[in-house]
């Protein structure tokens, strides 16, 4: 399915259960369908090796985004994930925001500092919450991206320095909150995953919300 996560995912996932299950029932299915998007795009960007073919790719999505927003019943039909966003966010602009930000990543000279602070601020505005709490999220994700392992230390280095978003930035947004706070349990490690102790912080943030 569309909304599986990816077991050992190197960054926050909304669609992780745990994080889900913070968010209001009525938008978890709209969401899932979003963070699904922003999985594929992902998966797109890690997988290109040729620049042009990536935007051959990136310009396909832009195309049926376009649809959606426009003309839902015009998508083609068989793709689970167009079958989920038409049911989700048919009607809806914006999403094209996600595809501009892969496109930066893309075409980045160096690490791609601008293109994942982007990937992160549309995602997290994407999910209803104040897009600029993303930021530490997308330099987590754009490491995660990196092949280069320099490339990698320095956004590692960028989200660790990145101030916390005030807590006034996820007001009503818990499931951001523990996206924000979970990326920067992973940036502070450099990436090394310790799964015990995040899965505590995130009982404590969804229980106490700190």
């Amino acid at each position: 399915m569309a909304s599986d996560v990816p077991d050992f995912a190197p960054y926050p996932d909304l669609r992780d259960p745990r994080v889900l299950v913070a968010v209001p029932p009525g938008r978890r299915a709209a969401l899932t369908a979003l963070w699904a998007l922003a999985e594929r795009l992902t998966a797109l960007l890690r997988d290109t090796t040729e620049p042009l073919i990536g935007q051959i790719k990136l310009a396909w999505w832009r195309d049926m985004l376009a649809l959606l927003a426009n003309d839902p019943e015009a998508l083609p039909k068989g793709e689970p994930l167009l079958a989920e966003l038409q049911a989700t966010w048919g009607g809806q602009g914006g999403l094209d925001a996600l595809v501009d930000a892969a496109e930066a990543m893309l075409l980045a000279e160096d690490a791609g500092r601008d293109g994942a602070i982007g990937f992160g601020t549309a995602l997290f505005a994407l999910s209803g919450g104040d897009g600029a709490s993303g930021q530490r999220w997308g330099l987590l994700w754009g490491a995660a991206l990196q092949k280069d392992e320099a490339d990698a230390r320095r956004l590692f280095a960028e989200a660790r320095a990145a101030p916390p978003p005030p807590r006034s930035a996820f007001a009503g947004q818990r499931a951001l909150l523990m996206l924000d706070r979970w990326a920067a349990a992973i940036a502070a490690r450099d990436g090394e995953r310790r799964w015990r102790s995040e899965g505590l912080l995130l009982f404590r943030l969804g229980l106490f919300g700190r």
